[in-house]
């Protein structure tokens, strides 16, 4: 009989567990997220929850569903920022735009869209870019809890001085105060950004295509899989996109070990932007 005594080894079985339980409970399957991030996500969930331990966590979800929103708003790790990375923006700007104006109607996925940060600021972009009246963001996330937070549109003041220099950086033209209503310690979005904007849960992991899109962004989220489920959501993003379709991925991650990566020309190496070819 085998006896597990080593700490590590009972934590991943526990992990293993909780994958299993999660999939064949709720059809949530993170058995192809990147193992060290899962660990910790899992672990903070263990102090979140305060069970102690991640058998204790998985039993809890098991037996009270009404918690599973929580559990997944912290396995998906929802962090991003206005206008983060400012090239990249200023590269769609200038590089990506022009070239989808020459279509009727322009349709975006921004997958994996946390709390929406990165959402207005592509509204802000195709605002200052007059586009916004033929264009429409399918924002999308795995958490409904952070999908009703990018919704809501409401963000710390605090927030405001660093995301109004990352929109200068990223050519904006306009003042960033323009696009927001203070009060108290927090900043609303002008409501009018997300006009054009659905919000609807969609798991990469599981789910199969969503739209056929002219420009896919899905940054800072590859990080967190392992290569084979990256393969996996790669080749699902060639195939929802428009012959000579746009992809912009994290300034982190890239097609290099991808087997999607014969179906796209790379345009910018720095900010990760890439067009599907036409054999695509």
């Amino acid at each position: 009989m085998t006896h597990i005594d080593d700490p590590v080894a009972l934590e991943t079985l526990e992990i293993d567990l909780f994958v299993e339980a999660m999939k064949r409970r709720y059809g949530y399957d993170f058995s192809g997220y990147s193992r060290a991030s899962l660990t910790r996500r899992v672990r903070a969930l263990v102090t979140q929850f305060g069970t102690g331990t991640v058998t204790a966590l998985t039993d809890r979800l098991l037996h009270a569903p009404e918690q599973l929103k929580s559990a997944i708003s912290g396995l998906s790790v929802p962090v991003s920022e206005f206008f983060r990375d400012p090239p990249v923006f200023q590269a769609l700007r200038q590089s990506v735009l022009p070239l989808l104006a020459s279509y009727p109607r322009i349709n975006i996925w921004q997958a994996g869209c946390a709390h929406g940060e990165e959402v207005y600021s592509l509204a802000i972009l195709l605002a200052e870019a007059g586009l916004s009246s033929r264009a429409h963001i399918y924002a999308t996330d795995i958490s409904t809890q952070a999908l009703a937070r990018a919704r809501e549109g409401i963000f710390p003041l605090q927030d405001a001085p660093d995301a109004a220099r990352r929109y200068l950086d990223s050519g904006g033209t306009r003042s960033f105060s323009d696009y927001y209503h203070a009060r108290y310690d927090l900043l609303k979005l002008d409501e009018r950004l997300i006009a054009n904007v659905t919000f609807a849960e969609h798991n990469l992991v599981t789910d199969t295509v969503f739209c056929e899109a002219h420009l896919i962004l899905c940054r800072n989220v590859l990080i967190y899989f392992d290569n084979a489920l990256q393969d996996r959501v790669l080749g699902m993003f060639a195939d929802s996109l428009v012959r000579g379709g746009f992809l912009c991925l994290g300034t982190r991650e890239n097609l290099q070990f991808s087997r999607a990566r014969e179906r796209f020309q790379c345009l910018d190496a720095d900010t990760q932007i890439y067009r599907l070819r036409s054999g695509g």
